[in-house]
């Protein structure tokens, strides 16, 4: 995604568990590589009824993703 002039490394996903959400992030990294950027976003939509939602920074190899469940 591209604003104002920078560049966002956007990945959208449905909850669809850990092993799943892993991979996701994983696939976030990689283009993160691609775009030889160090800090991405993963916005991952939980319909599940006990869900916990929030914002997360969390540490990929050197990488940072912020994660965000809604």
């Amino acid at each position: 995604m591209d604003y104002r002039g920078e560049q966002f490394i956007v990945e959208l996903k449905i909850w669809r568990g850990s092993e799943y959400n892993e991979r996701g992030e994983k696939q976030l990294t990689e283009y993160l590589d691609y775009y030889h950027k160090d800090k991405g976003y993963l916005v991952s939509f939980n319909f599940n009824q006990k869900k916990e939602t929030g914002v997360k920074e969390i540490r990929v190899g050197e990488k940072t993703i912020v994660e965000a469940v809604v």
